[in-house]
């Protein structure tokens, strides 16, 4: 721990040029005795390390003096350092392994290319989150990981659309979808080097947050060979879009909510087709996925989005709004 500490008061001392006892004490979290115990070690072991009194005065690094890093130019040590960590760093507790690492990274930084960087941050926010974030609660991340990072099996309490089961996993990798997290595994009961039918078994995905209890075994996890996890997640979210239910439909679409159209969630945009005289109508095919919700996202529409066919469709979004009529009437 001391190392890490002696360390990191170099790195802050690179960074930010000077800074009292008591300041690098808060940063710390330890007393004052102790910083002045630390100065006293890194003197001892060469760092040229000083006191400079007066009202501006501190600890400093004698003028010069930085580490190696490593040959980056100007624009990737910028687009590395220009952006927070997204909420997935912290979902794996890796907050304070980041902050080192930024602090490590500015401190190798002649002090040109440290102004360039903080110029950036200053201007430049990247928020990741999303305007909707799930608010998914994964507890059991952290052990989820360990059996990912360890090879070993896990036992877990999973609850699906088929309720709530007991089962043994080999486990594979980790996947962050948005702001969901998934594990990639293999089922324990099946055998891991032919299916039956000479072919690997299918890995299956389960999400983190439906895990309600877990435990990591002292077997180790058996991986299919070949196995790459994001080729693996690249074919499972073709199949999973492929699978979907799709409910096809022709309308005319108003101009003013084409750009809303192509960004509304659950329809897809087939072809878009003729145009009116005017220039205020196309008509397009479309692919929503149940009836249901195809009638809903009409209505959303009003008076912009005007369903051709299916007959059934026009006739479910005529229901809904003499509902609505009736309610409000």
């Amino acid at each position: 721990m001391r190392a890490d500490r002696l360390l990191k008061i170099m790195l802050l001392l690179h960074t930010q040029g000077c800074l009292t006892s008591n300041e690098l004490a808060v940063k710390l979290e330890v007393s004052v005795r102790t910083i002045f115990r630390d100065m006293e070690a890194l003197s001892a072991a060469g760092v040229p390390v000083y006191a400079e009194r007066g009202a501006h005065g501190g600890w400093k690094l004698t003028e010069g003096f930085r580490t190696d890093w490593a040959n980056l130019n100007k624009s990737e040590i910028v687009s590395l350092l220009a952006a927070k960590p997204h909420r997935h760093v912290s979902d794996l507790g890796w907050n304070s392994t980041f902050d080192a690492a930024l602090l490590k990274l500015l401190a190798s930084l002649t002090p040109t290319l440290r102004r360039d960087v903080e110029y950036t941050r200053e201007r430049l926010h990247v928020d990741g989150a999303g305007w909707h974030p799930s608010g998914e609660d994964v507890p059991l991340l952290p052990l989820v990981q360990e059996a990912v990072w360890e090879g070993r099996q896990l036992h877990m309490d999973y609850t699906s659309g088929r309720g709530s089961s007991y089962r043994t996993v080999h486990p594979l990798g980790l996947v962050v979808k948005g702001s969901l997290w998934y594990l990639v595994a293999v089922p324990a009961d099946t055998t891991l080097t032919s299916n039956g039918n000479g072919e690997e078994p299918e890995p299956r995905t389960y999400r983190v947050s439906r895990i309600r209890s877990a435990e990591l075994l002292p077997a180790p996890a058996e991986r299919p060979e070949g196995f790459e996890l994001a080729t693996y997640w690249e074919h499972s979210v073709s199949r999973f879009r492929a699978d979907l239910p799709q409910f096809p439909a022709r309308a005319r679409v108003h101009e003013d909510a084409r750009t809303r159209l192509e960004q509304t969630r659950y329809i897809r945009i087939i072809t878009w087709g003729e145009t009116s005289s005017d220039g205020n109508w196309q008509e397009a095919d479309l692919a929503f996925n149940t009836l249901e919700s195809a009638a809903d996202i009409v209505l959303g529409f009003g008076a912009q989005l005007h369903i051709l066919e299916p007959a059934e469709l026009r006739e479910a979004v005529v229901a809904r709004a003499q509902s609505i009529i009736t309610m409000y009437g």
